[in-house]
């Protein structure tokens, strides 16, 4: 199934990308491939993601050693990525 990015995931795709070239170069490459290593499972298996809450059809899928999360959604025609999420950052997504 085709995964689309919202335009809100810019800003969180942004930061993605600042922590680990700037702040934490040394995993930058590994965490890039972590990534599109989950895009690809997500398309792959839509429903891979547990569910947000128990009255909510938004899921996350963690991408794995990182602290990252994908926050999205399953349509009939697609995946909506609604956020990257930093799960390290305090407050609602």
């Amino acid at each position: 199934m085709k995964v689309v990015f919202l335009a809100s995931t810019v800003q969180d795709l942004k930061w993605f990308r600042h922590y680990y070239r700037a702040v934490f170069s040394d995993g930058s490459e590994k965490a890039g491939a972590h990534f599109q290593a989950a895009i690809a499972t997500l398309s792959a298996n839509p429903y891979a993601g547990r569910r947000s809450g128990p009255e909510t059809e938004v899921r996350e899928l963690p991408i794995p050693r990182t602290p990252f999360i994908i926050i999205y959604r399953v349509t009939p025609i697609q995946i909506e990525v609604l956020r990257p999420w930093d799960s390290r950052l305090v407050g609602d997504y």
